[in-house]
């Protein structure tokens, strides 16, 4: 009969101190006395990566992104190990790999590597002698040694190809949260736990800011159709499933609203209106990796224009750098920046096919007297910037507005 296979993969949270690793250990043989074989990820004790990164800032600031990987590596290597010896504690056999050991091959970009192929028969082998594998996730190396990583959340992607390549029966992703919400908890105490989402709706959330998966996980999960559970690892509740597509009913337009205010938004004033102009900007500013989210054109009378758009604080003063330099080349005004943005975005793929979603959208904002700064949509979701003070506003009073607490 063949055995179930089950990959796991367990947070930062989830491991973050000796008892919550201990935890995971009951967690995991509990499925093993269930009769599965099973293949755990995990990730870097508690904030481990963080504090990785501030001691590299104090050595050096601009450290190379290969030795950042080598560092940041070393966090999964602790985890896996404890989880490893935790689980010999309760009885059953378990053996520790990294990234590398267990053949996650990826191309040379580092801090953010794709995986090429996974060479698995390791893993093969030693779930035949009944072996509880245990893989450090977010890493992997390449074909000339060096180790790499595969960019923040990259444990949730670790686990997702092995459950591909090994062709899993589930992949469970534990979190500190019990599933996917309507939007996030700590903002509007009403939001429901979603029992079922599409990958292209969790796909969307994700890359709207809402924090519970990587984004390229879930493109990998798509593309392969690996339905990925995501349950809490602090109770035994079921979670959220992610699959291709959900029967539900058909009124359901809006399932989601995200909230990101890890955004800035850049203005260039008094832009030349002429062929080229926002391509040498917006050139300029790809070549040196930053990447653009938003872009609103507004042109006057007077045959100049304002250019806004919006990007990752965490490159806001890369960007700020370049914007003043190409605007000087063009002959533009000056730069203007604003941080204390928000973006609040309605996600469903019921958008589709009913109109008045976006009216509704807007006409709800105005009512709290929330000001719309800037709109982008695509097929399922639609998203507004707004002054970050009335975020939490605009998330209580669209959620209510789409029925999301029912």
């Amino acid at each position: 009969m063949h055995k179930k296979l089950i990959v796991q993969k367990f947070g930062g949270s989830s491991v973050a101190n000796v008892e919550r690793i201990q935890n995971v250990a009951k967690r995991v043989v509990s499925y093993r006395k269930q009769g599965y074989n099973l293949v755990v990820v995990v990730s870097a004790l508690g904030d481990t990566t963080d504090e990785l990164i501030t001691l590299a800032n104090k050595i050096n600031a601009d450290a190379s992104e290969r030795e950042m990987d080598m560092l940041l590596s070393t966090g999964e290597q602790i985890s896996v190990a404890l989880l490893a010896m935790a689980i010999h504690k309760l009885g059953e056999e378990a053996i520790s790999f990294t990234g590398a050991q267990v053949g996650i091959i990826t191309d040379d970009s580092h801090t953010r590597a794709r995986i090429i192929k996974i060479n698995a028969d390791k893993i093969r082998e030693e779930l035949k002698k009944g072996k509880i594998i245990i893989v450090a996730g977010f890493q992997g190396v390449t074909l000339t040694q060096d180790i790499t990583t595969l960019g923040r959340g990259g444990s949730d992607l670790t686990a997702v190809a092995l459950a591909k390549e090994l062709h899993a029966d589930e992949c469970e992703i534990y979190t500190d949260v019990e599933g996917i919400f309507t939007t996030d908890p700590r903002v509007e105490p009403k939001a429901r736990k979603i029992d079922w989402i599409t990958y292209d709706e969790m796909l969307e959330m994700a890359s709207l800011g809402a924090q519970v998966m990587q984004a390229r996980s879930i493109e990998v999960a798509k593309k392969f159709n690996v339905p990925i559970h995501v349950r809490s690892s602090f109770s035994d509740k079921t979670g959220t499933m992610i699959v291709k597509e959900v029967k539900r009913m058909e009124e359901v337009v809006v399932n989601a609203i995200t909230l990101n205010r890890n955004e800035a938004k850049i203005t260039i004033c008094n832009v030349p209106d002429k062929p080229g102009v926002a391509a040498k900007i917006f050139k300029d500013l790809a070549s040196a990796g930053v990447n653009v989210d938003m872009i609103v054109q507004n042109v006057s009378h007077l045959r100049q224009t304002d250019i806004s758009f919006t990007i990752s604080k965490a490159e806001a003063s890369k960007a700020i750098k370049l914007t003043k330099k190409a605007s000087k080349q063009i002959e533009a005004g000056e730069v203007l920046e604003d941080e204390d943005i928000a973006r609040v975005s309605i996600v469903g793929v019921g958008m589709k096919s009913h109109s008045g979603v976006a009216a509704g959208m807007f006409d709800t904002l105005a009512k709290n007297k929330i000001n719309i700064e800037m709109i982008s949509t695509s097929d399922i979701s639609i998203s507004c910037i707004i002054k970050n003070t009335q975020a939490e506003a605009a998330v209580r009073s669209l959620h209510e507005r789409f029925g999301l607490a029912k």
